[in-house]
């Protein structure tokens, strides 16, 4: 009986999340990847580019993003310092929390652990579907997050998309549109010098990587520890295998 109920939980939860990720309009796969430490070093460009003017990290710190990154004391402090003048310091911005409510209105939260609260696939989706309202005081909208107060910061890397509408019938039986698909119609024309050999999309994957190694940093360190645990345990299983054809070759 328990175990029928708790099949019953799972199957409503992963309903319940199918029927979200649909409502959001996702249809981008995305699975993280630390390896690439280059791919890294450009997601934490972007970031400090283009993210950290509004949103902060304070979790996090220039210096152990540099360790971590490879990115020497002298290259940060020169590209990706802005605020701040001490490689120690967190990445923390100016912009007061009621001037930013003035502005956006609701204060741009903190982005050190985004990535583990949304995911990396949710993150992903949502910085691939601003697309363009007029309705909204910033110009845009998002699929993943409908009626988002951010504006679409990365529209110079992507340019603007529309959404393209498609008529179905309601509950009550009348005929409602509902967005089909985003279209891109204005493509970037100007894009900064750095991102000029780079795709819209993997400039985003490399941000949202950027955000998934910044939510646990230890877990670079991690993936390495790995490698030689596992080399210790193949190791040890080897002599204890000979250990024991030694220990039993005279039972019969």
């Amino acid at each position: 009986m328990m175990m029928r109920s708790f099949l019953i939980i799972i199957l409503l939860l992963t309903g319940a999340s199918v029927l979200a990720a649909e409502e959001a309009g996702a249809g981008h796969e995305f699975t993280a990847d630390l390896s690439d430490q280059a791919a890294l070093q450009r997601g934490a460009r972007t970031f400090v580019n283009y993210c950290l003017s509004c949103h902060s990290a304070a979790y996090m710190r220039f210096n152990r993003m540099g360790k971590d990154l490879g990115i020497p004391d002298v290259v940060l402090l020169e590209n990706f310092m802005f605020g701040t003048d001490k490689v120690g310091n967190t990445m923390t911005i100016s912009l007061m929390k009621d001037d930013a409510v003035r502005y956006f209105g609701v204060a741009p939260p903190d982005l050190s652990v985004t990535a583990r609260a949304r995911g990396a696939e949710w993150l992903y989706n949502y910085l691939m579907s601003f697309y363009l309202d007029p309705a909204k005081p910033t110009g845009v909208n998002n699929l993943t997050f409908k009626d988002v107060a951010m504006p679409h910061v990365l529209w110079e890397l992507q340019g603007f998309q529309q959404a393209i509408y498609v008529e179905e019938t309601g509950i009550d039986g009348l005929p409602v549109k509902k967005i089909d698909h985003l279209e891109l119609i204005a493509p970037p024309k100007n894009k900064p010098a750095a991102y000029q050999n780079e795709t819209y999309e993997q400039t985003v994957s490399d941000l949202v990587n950027f955000m998934v190694y910044m939510g646990e940093p230890i877990k670079l360190q991690r993936y390495s520890f790995g490698v030689w645990v596992i080399f210790y345990l193949v190791f040890f299983l080897i002599i204890t295998y000979f250990l024991k054809k030694e220990y039993w070759k005279d039972v019969h």
